[in-house]
């Protein structure tokens, strides 16, 4: 197996280190000092998990390695053009055929535990709702499509919650690790990490954005995109709809969301995960686009402000009472899991999850992307048309 080295983390904030580490299995970046609570005296592997989705369909999920031919690896050297992984989840009936997912690859979990010399016995990643290579669940008319963009130093399975809670409601997600920027392995073996150089920005998440749209395009026209040729699912050829697609993102895949938008018009609603809208974005959009914020709110970031000027069409600027940078994230959910078996105080815990309580992120997480889409995708759903009872946690900032 081939391994890219990692990149220097200096000044990487400690939920997004975290957010790396969950990414392999409780490992913390190489080169940062392990806190006291790092060494485990748990008696064996914590096996993390994931709350269940709460739509009435079965998941489905299948990796796709792409290829775009147009642009160059900006490492491999001549000859090499940028590749990406991505996941497609999907609602699927069979699923007794298929097993369920992991979280993230065991190969990355093994080489990036060895690498850093971490205790690999602290954790177990989760398993999620996906059932690899099921068959899709057809109902007669084409599946609408939302697409995902992680965050920087990060990887596609971050927002597992959300993906798998869209596609057990009939949604087709499409998740894409930024190859260089993001743990990802691919079918022959090779290991990629973030990296120094080059140092991709939120232009370059939107690149590879459109790439994948393309490919969403291939996937709907019955074409399969896949550069081994790999079989897809039954039914998947097909079943996405190219004219009902929307997006989301977190943190730096938020601001890739706001740069998507902004040329293409095939993106027809855009979700923000506390985006921090840098570089700013100057272009109006017309179309829909709401904000999850936390640690990136309108009042004290000039540039979210800036860019919430220029929504020309539908918007909605909800916040989280407690949540920070991750909340509206799998590492909500997974570090207090991890915690437990680290030893990690209370003190430590709320530094990586804020005071919002990881069940009611979860529902947060589930309910409001979902939300957003059904209302703009599918023309249907009131959650957004005010403060709920139901979610006190939640503000509408005006």
């Amino acid at each position: 197996m081939t391994t890219t080295p990692f990149m220097n983390r200096e000044g990487m904030t400690r939920r997004c280190m975290l957010g790396a580490a969950l990414a392999v299995g409780a490992a913390m970046p190489m080169g940062i000092a392990r806190p006291a609570w790092a060494a485990s005296n748990a008696p064996g592997p914590v096996q993390l998990t994931l709350p269940v989705p709460t739509g009435p369909f079965p998941v489905g999920t299948v990796p796709l390695h792409l290829v775009d031919t147009s642009r160059p690896d900006p490492v491999a050297g001549p000859g090499h053009h940028r590749e990406l992984m991505a996941a497609v989840w999907y609602p699927a009936r069979g699923v007794k055929r298929g097993p369920l997912a992991p979280w993230t690859s065991p190969a990355v979990v093994r080489a990036l535990l060895t690498a850093q010399g971490f205790p690999a016995d602290v954790a177990v990643a989760p398993l999620t709702a996906g059932h690899e290579g099921a068959p899709v669940l057809r109902t007669g008319r084409r599946l609408p499509v939302v697409v995902f963009s992680h965050g920087a130093h990060d990887h596609r399975a971050d927002a597992t919650i959300v993906v798998q809670e869209l596609a057990s409601h009939g949604y087709v997600v499409v998740t894409v690790d930024h190859t260089y920027d993001a743990f990802s392995v691919f079918p022959d073996g090779r290991l990629t990490v973030p990296l120094d150089i080059p140092n991709l920005t939120p232009r370059d998440f939107a690149t590879d954005i459109r790439f994948v749209l393309d490919r969403v395009e291939d996937l709907a026209a019955g074409r399969n995109p896949d550069a081994e040729q790999r079989l897809p699912p039954a039914g998947l050829l097909g079943a996405p709809d190219p004219q009902r697609i929307g997006m989301f993102g977190w943190s730096k895949g938020a601001s890739a969301t706001a740069f998507v938008m902004s040329e293409d018009p095939r993106v027809r609603a855009g979700l923000s995960f506390d985006g921090p809208m840098q570089p700013t974005v100057t272009t109006d959009l017309d179309r829909p686009f709401m904000l999850m914020t936390a640690e990136y709110p309108r009042a004290t970031q000039p540039s979210v402000a800036e860019f919430w000027s220029h929504l020309r069409g539908w918007r909605l600027n909800v916040q989280a009472e407690g949540a920070v940078h991750s909340s509206y994230c799998d590492v909500q959910f997974l570090i207090p899991q991890l915690a437990q078996a680290v030893g990690m105080s209370d003190a430590d815990l709320q530094g990586w999850i804020g005071t919002l309580d990881p069940a009611r992120a979860v529902r947060i997480q589930q309910a409001y992307p979902l939300a957003f889409f059904d209302l703009h995708l599918r023309h249907r759903g009131h959650l957004l048309d005010g403060p709920s009872p139901a979610f006190p946690e939640v503000k509408f900032i005006s």
